[in-house]
């Protein structure tokens, strides 16, 4: 598995940034994919998910602001931020674990198991 984001930098408050993920996972295994974020000196949290059929979970901190996309046909996980804030500095991850049935793919089951290296996200006045 290789899952692998770009799309970070600096963006001032109220801006937005899309933030992707290219993913290279086994074709004949479902998965549940997510994004984590971990701001300096707090611990790594999970704010969306995106099951195998597209259903979305967020935090309530986020929710409508940072809607989770992918593109199976491209292999691709995005991540579109809307009205940035200071404290949505921090390092994105995407992640993904395999979909076994009756598993749950939502931010409150954050038991992933493959990651991608990160991205930072600045966001300052």
């Amino acid at each position: 598995a290789q899952l692998v984001e770009s799309g970070g930098g600096s963006v001032r408050i109220g801006g937005s940034l899309r933030v992707s993920c290219a993913f290279r996972l086994n074709a004949y295994i479902p998965y549940c994919m997510g994004w984590f974020r971990q701001a300096p000196g707090k611990v790594r949290d999970a704010f969306a998910t995106i099951d195998l059929d597209g259903t979305t979970c967020y935090t309530d901190s986020v929710q409508g602001s940072f809607p989770v996309y992918k593109d199976g046909a491209e292999n691709t996980l995005s991540l579109e931020m809307e009205h940035l804030a200071a404290d949505d500095s921090a390092i994105y991850y995407c992640a993904a674990k395999r979909r076994y049935l009756g598993m749950k793919c939502a931010v409150s089951a954050p038991n992933f198991e493959y990651w991608g290296q990160g991205t930072q996200v600045t966001v300052s006045s």
